[in-house]
């Protein structure tokens, strides 16, 4: 966008002050003039005067000057870009509330769709009516062929001539040349394909949900339903109902994780006979910028995406799903901080629809509002066709550890070399990227971590570097120690997916092998093929990180081995019990999803944990009742609310001395606990000094307006940061 001088205007009586809000970490709307004439409405797209240059901004309010006695910068242009609907305005600015953040943070993310530049018009032919002296048979098919604007290239294959042909055609008057710019078609939904064959609890759950869409209000249901029972059929026949109910409807579906993506569209695609749109980081710029208009026209029906497709510009929404409610990828954990799964529901309520979450493991959150009748419950009880839950065994690894060296017992090393004699899939699972988790020196014992950081390096094999999963950082593996200087004394710790897999390869040296984790796929596309593969057999054993856990049909997949249950047990904040829970029960799920027996062997140190009693039992509302209790004994989520506030610093004396400050100036109110400051767990990341407090909340408190009241209370020095986590979803 040009820049333009700073005019000033004095806003006469009749004009309009417009204000707009920037897409920029500022805290509040600014006004400006709305030139006479220029019409503007609110949620219109405008450039504005900013300092020295014109930004982007979104008009939020317009009101009477009524002879303001200040001058105002004048609006530079309206832009010609579709408008914010206002109930997409609403969720923004209700959004920015909720996380007490500038409302330009999310408007940001509601904007970013549009960061790549419009398609440039392209050359086409059209025939123009004139007639020609001389007339060939090959200058007849063109003709003949131009009655819409074509390409050259289009047109000359069209009419079976060489490009000669066209041109000599042009210099004579008879085509004429028009400038189009190129606009994606978004097919429309085909509502009269049968839908898939359900169950009597499916057609029940699809039943209710319908009718839950049919009433065209704010209403919530839970889809509860075990790993391999069919909530997407489910689901997609409520989505059928909204469309069918209304012609001008649209639906969102979100899904946790990129992977996860083409799956389901190629299931919307089957249908509905047409792709939904498709919104994610790996969406190329321009593509994501089509995806935007088709949403803000309302031609794009079907959206699915990420956690950012809730700030999508939506014409009509009359249904959102949030698959795998659940899981933790739903918290976005910088920048603008939301959860998905939360904002969902504020969104379906400002749009005035019905919106469903769906999860085998569903939170104690929503377990809670559905316990309590807020939310409509609907539960699956059984897999879909002929599959069986998989039966689920403890290995107590006190009673049968590995082998020296190795980490899988020989109670599981039995059990795969079972399964491939019998032709079928195992899968190996460990929620730990790399090949070891810790890199140290036998000769002095220095551990290996980032610079200016307190996270550990992680060593992967496959590149010989050293990775912080943190930072990004990453470094040759040494041969000598930094710290002593010792030669070839760095060893690694602990196992990684790598190291598993090295393993895997020793005990099974016939057996084909893949290892699923974010450092082994680079984009959703090798997520894609690498699942694509795993599912036509191409592998025997897969060994995976959390990235299989979600939502996959292996169906040649009979084993699951989980190398280290325990590991989400330790560092301990308080959802630990129910990550566990949930990422152990879901895994366990990938086993057994076709006609064939599945089981899945857990390896422990702490078979008597209530949550390794709990996922042997397969008893859920065990584990809920007890978990359930003891955050009731202590007032946490879901009987109390949780806000974190982190501060940091590069100088450790000033961030003392503000946080001293900082807790001092906390607002004494009823029913709210302030914990801290307290050093964080990461106490340095990048080279600023890190410190933290807690604050819970009784459900009645404003958490909101106590920590809105807080923060405007002691002012950040110009190097000190400070961040406010609603709901932390993130104890480090």
């Amino acid at each position: 966008m040009s820049s333009s001088p700073d005019i000033e205007v004095d806003t006469p009586g009749e004009a309009r002050i417009a204000r707009v809000l920037i897409p920029i970490p500022l805290p509040e709307a600014f006004d400006y003039a709305e030139p006479v004439g220029m019409g503007l409405a609110v949620g219109d797209q405008v450039a504005a005067p900013l300092g020295p240059r014109l930004v982007r901004g979104v008009v939020a309010e317009l009101r009477p000057a009524h002879g303001g006695n200040r001058p105002l910068k004048p609006v530079a242009e309206r832009l010609d870009d579709p408008p914010l609907p206002p109930k997409t305005l609403e969720f923004i600015l209700w959004a920015a509330r909720y996380a007490i953040d500038p409302p330009g943070q999310p408007l940001a993310m509601a904007l970013r769709g549009l960061r790549a530049p419009k398609p440039r018009p392209e050359r086409r032919f059209i025939a123009s009516g004139t007639t020609l002296e001389r007339m060939t048979p090959a200058r007849a098919r063109v003709l003949a062929a131009a009655t819409e604007p074509l390409s050259r290239a289009d047109l000359a294959r069209a009419a079976g001539v060489s490009s000669g042909v066209i041109k000599a055609l042009f210099g004579d008057g008879a085509l004429r040349e028009v400038w189009i710019t190129p606009r994606t078609q978004w097919p429309a939904p085909n509502l009269d394909r049968p839908g898939a064959d359900l169950n009597p609890s499916q057609a029940a759950a699809a039943e209710a949900l319908g009718a839950l869409v049919g009433e065209d209000r704010f209403a919530v249901a839970l889809l509860d339903g075990v790993t391999g029972s069919g909530k997407t059929e489910v689901y997609m026949e409520a989505a059928a109902r909204a469309l069918t109910l209304d012609p001008k409807a649209q639906v969102l579906v979100l899904l946790p994780e990129i992977a996860l993506t083409q799956a389901v569209i190629d299931r919307f695609a089957m249908r509905f006979g047409a792709a939904p749109a498709e919104w994610h980081s790996a969406v190329a710029p321009p593509r994501r910028r089509e995806t935007w208009e088709g949403v803000a026209s309302g031609e794009a029906r079907i959206v699915v995406g990420a956690r950012s497709a809730l700030f999508l510009p939506f014409a009509r929404l009359a249904l959102v799903v949030v698959d795998e409610e659940h899981d933790g990828s739903y918290k976005q954990e910088d920048g603008f901080i939301y959860h998905a799964r939360d904002l969902a529901v504020a969104r379906a309520k400002i749009e005035d629809c019905a919106v469903i979450l769906a999860s085998a493991t569903p939170s104690l959150e929503t377990l809670f509002n559905a316990q309590a009748g807020r939310y409509q419950w609907l539960r699956l009880a059984d897999r879909h066709g002929a599959a069986g839950m998989p039966h689920i065994s403890l290995i107590d690894l006190r009673a049968a550890p590995p082998a020296p060296g190795g980490w899988l017992s020989p109670i599981l090393v039995e059990a795969v070399s079972e399964t491939l004699a019998r032709g079928e899939q195992s899968l190996l699972f460990l929620n730990r990227r790399g090949y070891a988790p810790l890199v140290l020196c036998r000769a002095c014992g220095e551990r290996m971590r980032a610079p200016d950081s307190d996270s550990w390096l992680v060593e992967h094999r496959y590149t010989g570097r050293l990775v912080c999963h943190l930072t990004g950082f990453s470094m040759a593996k040494p041969e000598l120690c930094p710290h002593c200087e010792a030669k070839d004394s760095l060893v690694s710790i602990g196992p990684g997916v790598e190291r598993v897999e090295e393993e895997a390869r020793r005990l099974f040296p016939g057996a084909r092998l893949a290892v699923f984790s974010s450092d082994t796929v680079a984009s959703a596309a090798d997520a894609r093929a690498l699942i694509d593969a795993m599912a036509a057999g191409e592998f025997d054993i897969m060994v995976a990180t959390q990235a299989a856990a979600k939502g996959h049909n292996f169906p040649g997949l009979t084993l699951v081995g989980v190398v280290d249950a325990d590991l989400g047990l330790r560092g301990g904040d308080l959802r630990a019990a129910e990550r566990t829970y949930q990422l152990l029960t879901q895994v366990s799920g990938r086993a057994g999803r076709r006609d064939q027996p599945g089981r899945a062997l857990i390896q422990t140190w702490a078979p008597d944990h209530p949550v390794m009693q709990a996922i042997a039992a397969g008893d859920r509302d065990a584990f809920v009742a007890v978990e359930m209790s003891e955050r009731q004994l202590a007032g946490l989520p879901p009987y109390g609310r949780l806000a974190a506030v982190v501060v940091s610093g590069p100088d450790l004396a000033t961030l003392e001395t503000f946080v001293q400050a900082l807790a001092a100036a906390a607002p004494n109110a009823t029913g709210v606990s302030v914990y801290g400051p307290a050093d964080a767990p990461l106490g340095l990341v990048r080279g600023r000094r890190r410190k933290r407090f807690l604050v819970r909340a009784d459900r009645t408190v404003d958490l909101q307006g106590f920590l809105g009241a807080w923060r405007a209370r002691v002012k950040p020095p110009g190097a000190i940061r400070m961040t406010i986590d609603v709901d932390p979803y993130s104890f480090l």
